[in-house]
């Protein structure tokens, strides 16, 4: 392997995972940050203290982007790390949860790796490609839109309060009737990283940060499939894929317009929301 960044993207998914490991299905302290649903440990601190070390070290010209300790440096090379993506199943102890890395150069995620340490998975990206555990990801083309696997944590009670109950029930409903399986296993990163790999034909999401899709939106296009940002009414449209708070992922080969059109039907309303605010706040002001 000759490119830099990708070393040191692999080295940091990986460094923490026996700390992790050995924490996993163990009692641990939990707290929480928004709310119930975004959950922190001890892990996620640790893990993301000594990755940012790591990535320091090899690449001294850094910025790290991490979600538990902000943002360090003013180099070059963005790094969004999330030391445990998935952290409510990490401290649940249900095995979907991973280490995500991703580096950007101006703009451009450049090098990915994701780690799961439960089955031993890494994946990983660059210009050169996509590979799962070393081997070039190359999955065989989506089943059809109604024989589809779908991957969606959509809606959660920040959904409800967002979009209305009913409206969203209403979206998810549709949802379910349109593909043969939906499944919310709880990990951004390694849903999308699933969807490259072929083991589900699609993914969205509607709260995520850079850190939870950087990488994993390389290795899915790298992959062969797409990767299709919502700005969800909080960001230009034309800003960098991995800034965008929402996502549609798509398999190699995936032709899915029914799931497309829901997806783009939230953004569509969040950003009409958001409009609606700007302008109340306007006139009060």
């Amino acid at each position: 392997m000759t490119d830099p960044l990708l070393r040191t993207a692999i080295a940091a998914a990986l460094l923490p995972a026996p700390a992790l490991l050995a924490a996993f299905r163990q009692q641990m302290a939990v707290d929480y940050k928004r709310d119930r649903h975004d959950p922190v440990t001890e892990h996620d601190r640790r893990a993301e203290a000594a990755i940012r070390a790591l990535i320091f070290h090899e690449v001294p010209d850094s910025t790290f982007m991490g979600e538990e300790g902000g943002t360090t440096g003013t180099g070059r090379v963005q790094w969004f790390v999330d030391p445990i993506d998935g952290t409510s199943n990490f401290a649940a102890g249900i095995a979907f949860w991973c280490t995500s890395v991703g580096a950007v150069v101006d703009d451009t995620v450049v090098a990915a790796a994701i780690h799961d340490p439960v089955s031993g998975a890494i994946f990983s990206a660059s210009s050169a490609g996509a590979w799962l555990n070393d081997q070039p990801l190359a999955p065989a083309n989506a089943a059809a839109e109604p024989h589809a696997t779908l991957i969606t944590g959509y809606p959660v009670a920040r959904d409800f309060a967002l979009d209305g109950r009913d409206a969203a029930l209403d979206r998810f409903g549709r949802l379910v009737e349109t593909v043969a399986t939906v499944r919310r296993p709880g990990s951004a990163a390694l849903s999308i990283a699933h969807v490259a790999a072929g083991w589900a034909d699609a993914a969205l999401g509607f709260s995520v940060n850079p850190w939870d899709v950087a990488a994993a939106s390389l290795i899915l296009r790298q992959a062969g499939g797409r990767y299709l940002p919502l700005s969800l009414g909080k960001c230009a449209a034309d800003a960098p894929a991995h800034r965008h708070p929402g996502y549609i992922a798509l398999r190699r080969g995936a032709d899915y317009p029914k799931v497309v059109g829901i997806a783009e039907e939230i953004s569509v309303g969040r950003s009409q929301r958001m409009n609606r605010i700007f302008k109340t706040e306007g006139l009060r002001a």
